[in-house]
């Protein structure tokens, strides 16, 4: 349904995560039979979360850490960990300063040139230790480092801008990233983002890419869509995308996971993105505030560090409990945020959802007040979902 906005300008209705809630069917079952494992460019995984390519989030600790816990992690190839060394003193810094002083240490401590030996450094330190060593760069670091992680070992090579499709202007200077040609020359599986429409996802597949990252500026450090005014809700961007996909696999027999990135805190936002369509989800605040993360209690976005236009900023998580807590559990806080795994299991069981593709089939009910029906004592006492 189209909404007159003015004399020539309609709109269409698009709603978030928070906005919707899921309806429970005609069965249940027990949680302990519900099968969450996903697949991504023959890669299982019993948990369908992958770790943001954020400073704060994934280094080759937490990289291997999130394997051996049944998820996976992403390795910024433009960050911190490939243009230093010791990255240990720089997160100490970016930790240490003030908000004011932030923006102006961030641009001072990116400029530093990436490091083609650190890259290919990290992704055998993360081999070596048994874990998946998935890796991001932007369509222009692609273009530089792809062929480096490739033959470092990366096991998948994330590209990542605020927008990517597949029909890109550029300056007469400049040579842009042939995403088809990229994802056919790579030996390895290559996976695009972002986007947030049908139309695009749908020509990011048939230019060969081996999942899709759906989400524009939703994320918790994220400040595109206020420097930008870009973006769409992600409830239903995820669904159109997946849309796209199963119009894709209809048409040539080949199923391409879709991946929601971004603007997801709790278990529950988990559960609502996958009955929107997804396959996985792509979070980073909620990882960043493990005991093991990078980030010193902080978190901040790819683009904060830009020297033209930051479209992020630093926000303070705190930390509060191990990755195991926050992936598998047991929980320690009663807000969502702990026990991933247990929450989306127990939602699938009472949704009556025995695998991913069953939840993608949950019905869903338009619900804005969904978290604050009933809740008046939690939020006035800064509890559970008031917090």
């Amino acid at each position: 349904m189209e909404i007159v906005i003015g004399r020539g300008k309609t709109a269409r209705r698009a709603y978030g995560i928070d906005e919707i809630a899921l309806v429970p069917g005609t069965r249940t079952l027990d949680p302990s039979l519900a099968d969450t494992e996903f697949e991504l460019a023959g890669i299982k995984r019993e948990i369908p979360i992958i770790a943001s390519a954020m400073d704060g989030v994934v280094d080759v600790r937490m990289a291997v850490l999130l394997s051996e816990l049944g998820a996976m992690g992403v390795l910024n190839l433009e960050g911190i960990q490939t243009r230093y060394a010791d990255p240990n003193p720089i997160l100490d810094r970016i930790a240490s300063v003030s908000n004011t002083e932030f923006v102006t240490l961030m641009q001072e401590l990116y400029a530093k040139p990436i490091a083609p030996d650190l890259i290919e450094q990290r992704i055998v330190e993360i081999k070596n230790l048994g874990g998946i060593a998935a890796v991001s760069a932007t369509p222009a670091g692609a273009i530089k480092y792809g062929a480096v992680a490739a033959k470092a070992g990366a096991d998948l090579f994330f590209v990542q801008a605020t927008v990517v499709s597949t029909a890109y202007l550029s300056r007469e200077s400049a040579t842009p990233l042939d995403l088809a040609r990229f994802c056919a020359e790579m030996p390895i599986p290559v996976l695009l983002g972002n986007c947030v429409t049908y139309e695009v996802t749908l020509n990011l597949m048939k230019a060969g890419a081996a999942g899709i990252l759906v989400g524009i500026g939703p994320g918790a450090a994220c400040t595109s869509r206020g420097v930008l005014g870009v973006g769409v809700p992600q409830a239903t961007a995820v669904a159109d995308c997946a849309a796209a996909r199963d119009d894709y696999y209809r048409e040539t027999g080949k199923y391409i996971p879709v991946i929601s990135d971004g603007g997801i805190i709790t278990g529950g936002d988990i559960c609502k993105c996958i009955a929107c369509g997804a396959d996985a989800v792509m979070i980073g605040s909620p990882i960043a505030r493990a005991k093991e993360a990078p980030g010193r209690d902080y978190h901040w976005g790819m683009a904060t560090p830009s020297p033209v236009l930051p479209r992020g900023t630093r926000i303070r998580v705190g930390t509060t409990g191990t990755l195991e807590q926050i992936l598998r559990g047991p929980a320690q806080l009663d807000d969502g945020t702990h026990n991933l795994l247990g929450a989306l299991k127990t939602s699938m069981g009472t949704l009556g959802a025995k695998n991913i593709k069953e939840m993608q089939q949950v019905e869903v009910a338009i619900a804005p007040s969904l978290l604050t029906e009933g809740k008046l004592y939690q939020k006035a006492q800064h509890l559970g979902m008031g917090k």
